[in-house]
């Protein structure tokens, strides 16, 4: 049951627009119970049902940080984690989906305006895939743009979207003034979806893979990950809102970190309500008796509280910092990589604890708790999540060293 733990009061919500937000939270809420009971048809399908997309279309859920001028929300960048949290209570995979693709259209808002054009004049609620797998694509710089081919994995949601934003490297001749990491805008008639996806974890996902041969893209269809560092891009002009000028690659943790935070909180709440009417099989003791299952709880709670408040607090602050026009320096960027993976690692942590205090019971596959461990498991393989990768980065930062990371 959703809710049985008092959450902390947001420290800044996004809403000076006479309760648009509070309203749109109202409608993802209102999803929740069928999501539920559409999770294991979710998983069966290994992607979204079409119910379930429709669902997400009609609340306008796809589109909150897409901009006003085409009919989005616009809302602050803090909105990716709460809504993901909201829907993430019900079903990682859908909130995974919900969160992704709604990221892409925050994305496209930076691009060319002609690029924005080729999507939004079509069709403004039209879902964008991708694959930010930099090595698996590689271009040649021809008159216009570029050609692009190769093959990326976990494309997200790829069946249902009309487009893909893919990136690559630039290859030249000569590299001596380094590589050029680049992102490109393709059509779904540009690409050939692999059906891959057979997973443990956010199996209703659809993250398949797909592949270009040698497809001409326009230039204006393309962005250079130079220009997603923080400040003004080339869809400024445009959209001049301090959302279209975040670090992108820095803040990218949080595109999907609230998933784990909805699954964890759902994982506590069940845990709870079970906890308060379930004896032990063992020696039929009251599990609400038991101080072991108190002090569970709380810890429990304690690593997802924390997790919200770093996701949260991140998120508002670099939307401060953006409106100011303050661009973060390295040493910031890498705090906000550390602090996503750290964060998501909490809610990752609580999970385990919980399906480990359910004993043999969480095993069954009639019951969620199954589901949440292995989703919390997939969520948590992300490199994005990766404590290693991202505390070493920090750490070497710290140090006086070059970051790893190039797209920051």
């Amino acid at each position: 049951m959703a809710g049985t733990v008092p959450k902390p009061k947001a420290s800044a919500e996004p809403d000076a627009d006479g309760g648009a937000y509070a309203a749109m939270m109202a409608r993802a809420r209102a999803l929740l119970p069928q999501l539920r009971e559409r999770s294991s048809q979710t998983e069966e399908l290994r992607r979204l049902p079409p119910e379930t997309e429709r669902d997400l279309h009609d609340a306008g859920l796809f589109r909150i940080v897409q901009p006003k001028r085409v009919g989005g929300s616009e809302f602050d960048y803090v909105a990716l984690v709460d809504f993901a949290e909201a829907i993430g209570v019900a079903d990682a995979s859908v909130a995974w989906n919900l969160a992704n693709l709604s990221s892409h259209h925050w994305m496209l808002a930076m691009f060319d305006p002609r690029a924005q054009d080729a999507v939004w004049k079509e069709d403004a609620n039209a879902l964008i895939a991708s694959s930010f797998v930099f090595p698996a694509g590689r271009a040649n710089k021809v008159d216009g743009g570029y050609v692009l081919r190769g093959r990326w994995p976990f494309s997200s949601g790829v069946d249902s979207s009309a487009w893909n934003m893919l990136a690559g490297i630039v290859a030249s001749d000569d590299e001596a003034d380094g590589i050029e990491y680049r992102i490109f805008l393709l059509p779904k008639r540009d690409y050939k979806i692999i059906d891959t996806w057979n997973a443990s974890g956010l199996r209703g996902t659809g993250s398949n893979d797909v592949e270009v041969d040698d497809v001409f893209v326009a230039e204006p269809m393309t962005l250079e990950v130079a220009d997603l560092a923080g400040g003004p891009t080339p869809g400024s002009a445009v959209n001049p809102n301090a959302l279209y000028a975040l670090p992108v690659f820095s803040l990218f943790p949080y595109v999907l970190s609230g998933v784990a935070l909805g699954n964890a909180q759902a994982c506590l709440d069940d845990y709870i309500e079970i906890a308060r009417h379930r004896a032990s099989t063992y020696n039929r003791a009251r599990l609400a008796d038991l101080q072991s299952t108190k002090i569970k709880i709380a810890e429990a709670s304690a690593k997802i509280d924390a997790a919200r408040l770093i996701m949260r607090s991140t998120c508002i602050q670099a939307m401060s910092d953006a409106r100011a026009g303050h661009i973060p320096d390295m040493a910031a960027k890498t705090k906000a990589r550390r602090d996503g993976a750290f964060s998501v690692n909490l809610c990752t942590e609580a999970v385990s604890l919980l399906f480990a205090a359910s004993g043999a019971r969480g095993l069954y596959t009639s019951g969620a708790l199954q589901r949440q461990f292995r989703d919390a498991s997939a969520i948590n393989s992300h490199i994005a999540f990766n404590f290693d990768a991202q505390g070493t980065n920090f750490g070497r930062v710290a140090l006086g060293l070059p970051s790893e990371n190039l797209t920051l």
